[in-house]
């Protein structure tokens, strides 16, 4: 096999990239990757092609769906920074056109180069697809059994937690993807929830996150409220918690009751179809069951909404 030169245009494959022992191989990245740390020393190769900094969640929704709407990306390649890569290997996706390039204009791009790389497409929509599309990676790079093995201890992390929730009450409760407007949870976050020994009705398993009134998290009578909004740490989450104070009923729910709404780090945990969705599962079950679960993983994973 040929030296690995490696473009990740998608955070989620540039952790499964690390997670496989390839980081000498990655030669190039998105703006959005970031973990690991040493992953900023990478160049970067796609932007974004919104200015989104300064804007409100509700602007954001706004631009995010004009920009779509007009057949124009949301993420900008730079042309000469992928020539100059070299790269054999470019890792994509086609399931969100919001979380990273999407099958356009990488296509298009691709078609400009004399000496195109070969291009893994990654469409995760369930849990077990992510454990799918790190087998697949490590299968194409030659680390099948670094794959397996994170597949295997994956797969008994996740088994000894379902083996006791089993045994516990489902608790209600509400995943908010997005807050202004209100996104329920899709794709692996439901199978997730599960696992964790909760329910959320409004949940959409192994399908897109899609806007619900406020009424139906109203409906639910959640016990338990977690603020992860896509591409957004715990810090923002927080922030962006604190705006569901002004909802009609907020203050009747029994999780605003119970001081049981939490903002989680959604980029991390939730939003990301890569390996740190098991720290996910972990984190869920500590906040959905959190007599029966510690949380051993990263202080700053979550914090309590102030009411």
């Amino acid at each position: 096999m040929s030296a690995l030169r490696i473009v990740s245009f998608l955070p989620a494959a540039t952790e499964m990239i690390y997670l496989l022992g390839l980081a000498d191989d990655l030669v190039g990245r998105s703006h959005e990757c970031d973990h690991p740390e040493e992953v900023r020393d990478k160049p970067i190769i796609v932007d974004c092609a919104l200015d989104l900094g300064r804007m409100t969640m509700a602007q954001i929704d706004v631009a995010v769906s004009k920009q779509l709407a007009s057949g124009k990306s949301l993420y900008r390649v730079d042309e000469a920074k992928l020539r100059a890569a070299a790269p054999n290997l470019l890792v994509t996706q086609n399931l969100c056109q919001v979380c990273g390039p999407s099958g356009n204009e990488v296509s298009q791009v691709l078609k400009s180069m004399s000496d195109p790389p070969k291009v893994v497409w990654q469409t995760p929509r369930t849990f077990d697809e992510v454990v799918e599309a790190v087998r697949a990676l490590g299968k194409e790079t030659g680390t099948e059994t670094r794959a397996a093995e994170w597949a295997e201890n994956a797969g008994s992390r996740v088994r000894q937690i379902s083996a006791i929730t089993k045994t516990l009450k489902k608790v209600r409760v509400s995943f908010l993807e997005w807050v202004d407007p209100i996104y329920s949870a899709g794709h692996w976050i439901p199978q997730m929830l599960d696992w964790a020994g909760a329910e959320d009705l409004n949940s959409r398993d192994g399908a897109d996150s899609v806007r619900i009134p406020w009424e139906q998290v109203l409906e639910c009578l959640p016990e338990v409220i977690l603020v992860a909004p896509c591409g957004l740490k715990t810090p923002k989450a927080l922030e962006q918690a604190a705006l569901l104070g002004s909802r009609p009923g907020w203050s009747g729910l029994p999780a605003v009751k119970e001081g049981r709404v939490y903002a989680v780090d959604g980029d991390a945990y939730f939003a990301r179809p890569g390996p740190r969705l098991v720290e996910g599962v972990e984190l869920l079950a500590h906040l959905i069951h959190p007599d029966r679960f510690a949380w051993n993983g990263a202080p700053g994973a979550y914090a309590v909404a102030r009411q």
